[in-house]
């Protein structure tokens, strides 16, 4: 069992709500880090850990008995309650654009839960402002495959504008890996291709960033005192993180023609000395009172020794890519 995870007692493993057959994902309560009742999902390959004691948010992705893709934070661990907003780490659903308070409203209490043998839904509605959050997992039975899907209802008496922002916090010492668009040569392509999108912190010179022909990548620095952003529309619809010899291959949709926040980005990246996230967004959106918006995200897990060449790249993970 991984550091800060000890095993409890197993939920329903006779009762078919909980454990289908031997063919799906087996699913039983644990402490992870002090959230004694976090939930844990298996499918004896790859395993996911949710906290139920505060989020919703996927705290764990790993191969079982493995390292832990998402960074966590070991100073917030196990709190709960806390009035202000807590970076946990792992994987949550926040809505964009990012605007204070209205972001970070803290996500410190138990969430609604359910299990139905095959997929687990967490559900919590912010009180301030009326905003029901909704992560639907799916872990794929035989595969090291999962189906996450995010969901934001209007609980709202009016309507709202939105965009779904799914942000996945990567452990330490890193490589996040996006494609370009596909490069055609002057003059035989005149029209430019995407926005690719800069904050008022973001230095392209810093070493940290490679910027290849056909990939954009991110590398995440321990040893860096400064935090780098960009965003960027990527049509292609997918971005990976790469770990040791382990990578996560995201695949999400691209609408052509819908309105994305933050000048046009459905993908953005951001590193500091503690961690790199893997940020996927859904189109800008007003939501009528009880309307909803789904952002899927596709999640593949693989061990590949992933070079850092574009040529390696596309012998080493577009493949995976494929498979998605």
């Amino acid at each position: 069992m991984p550091s800060g995870m000890d095993s409890r007692v197993p939920v329903g493993l006779e009762d078919p709500s909980s454990t289908m057959n031997e063919a799906s994902s087996a699913m039983e309560i644990v402490d992870f880090g002090g959230w004694a009742n976090s939930i844990r999902l298996s499918n004896g390959e790859i395993e996911l850990v949710v906290t139920t004691d505060v989020g919703p948010r996927i705290i764990r992705l790993g191969f079982v008995g493995g390292q832990n893709l998402f960074h966590n934070y070991p100073s917030t661990l196990g709190r709960t309650g806390d009035p202000e907003w807590n970076n946990y780490g792992g994987h949550r659903l926040w809505h964009a654009p990012e605007v204070f308070p209205r972001t970070y409203t803290p996500d410190n209490v138990p969430v609604e839960h359910a299990w139905d043998g095959k997929s687990l839904t967490l559900r919590s509605v912010e009180p301030s402002n009326g905003i029901e959050k909704e992560i639907r997992i799916t872990l794929s039975p035989t595969d090291p495959r999962v189906e996450v899907e995010h969901r934001i209802t209007n609980r709202n008496p009016w309507a709202i504008e939105l965009s779904a922002w799914a942000l996945s916090v990567m452990a330490a010492g890193g490589r996040a890996i996006y494609p370009q668009e596909d490069y055609k040569p002057h003059p035989d392509c005149l029209v430019p291709a995407r926005p690719l999108v800069l904050w008022h912190f973001t230095d392209m010179s810093d070493p940290r960033w490679t910027w290849g022909c056909k990939y954009i990548q991110l590398r995440q620095d321990p040893k860096a005192t400064t935090k780098q952003k960009v965003g960027m529309l990527n049509s292609k619809g997918w971005a990976a993180y790469v770990l040791g010899n382990e990578v996560l291959v995201k695949r999400y949709p691209y609408y052509p023609g819908a309105t994305y926040s933050d000048m046009g980005c459905n993908t953005e990246t951001y590193t500091d000395p503690d961690m790199l996230e893997v940020e996927t967004l859904g189109p800008l959106t007003r939501l009528e009172p009880g309307a909803h918006l789904d952002h899927p995200e596709s999640w593949l897990l693989a061990r590949v020794d992933c070079g850092a060449s574009d040529a390696d790249i596309e012998t080493d993970l577009l493949p995976l890519v494929d498979r998605l």
